[in-house]
């Protein structure tokens, strides 16, 4: 049902009218008038009669509130998703024990929420996650303004103490205290993944580590910071660490494992990274420190790759190699009797 209007006369009339199907065809039919449009707006039954309606739609009474401004609408399903995880990965309770002896007259940890939680949904800087939480409810943080913001990044990254990437602060605190929570006796990293990006800024700022580069979001016109991020085996993330915009992959990889194992205690790691981390240099190192690893290959420019990979279609055979650390299983090809794979195993073997 619906109403309509008719005008007839020089007047408009209002009816509240049905759809029917007659013979195969849709009609309208009248239920009732309701009568002159003008007569029933200055009498008020118009309203009236709608005020009644609406009393057994609750859509539309919601709807007509926020159009009068009787009503506002707040966001609470992400607020109340992320905040479950929150709790469970113990973000909350490292960040209250870091602050316990600092006096801020702000909740610092609900700052700190607040902005991951805008980062996620809509990556904007604090300036805009202050306008973004208008339309969040979001527990503790009715009162949190732009400079609560500033002070509680300026708190997560406040200088502990100097560093051979960038100097040690409240950030690796916090990821050093989250993986000691998870931590058990069988948690060695036997394999970590690590990979770099950068992130381009617009500003005067980031005098430390703001530089030009090689920019991975297509934006060499502006400033950037590399940032590297390392996660387990189970797909969770470790840490993180900050480097300036003109710092190449190559250089990051043997830093990054040693603080690595300084920082969380690791004996065996072995490091997967891409074929931006591949140098001599880096591979003699890491030779040297006795870890396990596997870099990434440039296929096309790589000869040995060429050579027994993509020119060769013949199928592959697994082959056991005897190594001082133990058997390490290679797929080969059984009919290869070229110089190169038998110079290949036999730096494999030597290699132990």
């Amino acid at each position: 049902m619906y109403v309509r209007e008719k005008t007839a006369k020089g007047h408009s009339y209002l009816y509240l009218v049905e759809s029917v199907r007659e013979g195969g065809k849709v009609r309208q039919r009248v239920i009732r008038a309701l009568g002159r449009k003008d007569m029933l707006l200055a009498s008020g039954e118009l309203e009236r009669l709608a005020t009644a309606l609406a009393r057994y739609s609750e859509r539309a009474l919601v709807l007509s509130d926020m159009a009068a401004g009787r009503l506002t609408c707040t966001r609470i399903g992400g607020p109340l998703l992320f905040g479950r995880l929150w709790q469970r990965l113990g973000l909350a309770d490292v960040l209250a024990d870091l602050l316990s002896e600092r006096a801020f007259e702000f909740p610092v940890e609900r700052a700190v929420f607040t902005a991951v939680l805008h980062r996620l949904f809509v990556a904007g800087s604090d300036r805009a996650c202050e306008k973004w939480l208008a339309d969040y409810a979001i527990p503790g943080a009715d009162d949190l303004q732009l400079h609560h913001f500033y002070r509680a990044m300026a708190w997560l990254g406040e200088e502990l103490e100097p560093g051979a990437l960038a100097p040690r602060c409240v950030k690796d605190l916090v990821e050093e205290r989250l993986f000691e929570r998870r931590r058990d006796l069988f948690s060695d990293l036997s394999v970590v993944f690590m990979d770099t990006t950068t992130l381009s800024f617009q500003g005067a700022g980031g005098k430390t580590l703001g530089a030009h580069g090689h920019s991975k979001d297509h934006r060499p016109d502006l400033k950037q910071m590399v940032v590297a991020v390392v996660i387990d085996g189970d797909g969770r993330p470790i840490c993180s660490e900050m480097m300036a915009g003109n710092t190449a992959d190559v250089t990051v990889l043997l830093p990054v494992v040693d603080r690595l194992r300084e920082r969380f205690g690791i004996g065996r790691v072995c490091v997967v990274a891409d074929r931006g981390m591949i140098a001599a240099a880096t591979l003699a190192a890491l030779e040297e420190r006795g870890l396990d690893y596997i870099l990434g290959v440039r296929e096309r420019s790589d000869w040995l790759v060429r050579e027994l990979v993509l020119e060769d279609r013949r199928p592959w055979t697994p082959l056991l190699v005897e190594r001082a650390r133990g058997a390490t299983q290679l797929f080969v090809k059984p009919d290869l009797n070229s110089v190169i794979w038998k110079d290949v195993l036999d730096q494999w073997v030597a290699g132990a």
